[in-house]
């Protein structure tokens, strides 16, 4: 019996919506459009889910085996949380990129939105949800569940992201690229002011 629902939200028209057959694989999937913005997408998504749990999954992200029974076990006793990273290549720099990101979130309880971050739909409410940022929503609601002394956990197993957006921008330069915008979010600059310099 399934006991979850797949929520797809198109902040693009219904570019993304259309690429999606009428198939059997996807009857079952609830397809909306929303706002352009990642944010304005997940918050659109929460809104017309009908399940306890929310999980924000990337589209170029890939769940680890057993996920939603990981989730499940995990929020007995926390609130929010997500998984360690992985990317799907084999280059050692994005390896130790991807280790450097998991030990990072279980030290400071901020993991980014490509490490798949779920939570209890009440709580996600209670805190308006993601607000309406260009760049740094993920780790926003992340602050403010610290900020009311919710409960993180950041599981072990990984979640699979697509290395292809490192890859053709150059591994160096993102890298670089997110210390700086991440280091000047915490200084105080507004994502508005740091989202030109994202792409």
């Amino acid at each position: 019996m399934q006991n979850y629902e797949i929520i797809l939200v198109d902040g693009n028209g219904t570019s993304t919506l259309d690429l999606l057959s009428d198939s059997s694989l996807n009857k079952d999937i609830i397809k909306i459009s929303s706002n352009k913005g990642r944010a304005n997408q997940m918050n659109a998504g929460a809104e017309i889910s009908t399940s306890e749990i929310l999980l924000f999954l990337h589209a170029d992200t890939l769940l680890p085996n057993k996920a939603c029974d990981l989730i499940t076990e995990a929020l007995k006793d926390k609130d929010a949380g997500a998984f360690d990273l992985s990317f799907d290549s084999n280059n050692i720099f994005l390896k130790t990129i991807a280790k450097v990101a998991s030990w990072r979130s279980r030290i400071t309880k901020l993991p980014y939105g490509d490490q798949a971050i779920f939570i209890k739909k009440d709580v996600f409410h209670t805190l308006n949800g993601y607000e309406n940022l260009p760049l740094m929503e993920d780790v926003n609601l992340m602050q403010k569940l610290k900020k009311y002394n919710y409960k993180i956990q950041i599981l072990p197993q990984c979640v699979i992201t697509s290395a292809r957006k490192w890859e053709k921008s150059g591994i160096v330069y993102t890298t670089v690229r997110n210390w700086i915008l991440i280091s000047l979010y915490y200084c105080g600059v507004h994502p508005s002011k740091l989202a030109k310099y994202y792409k």
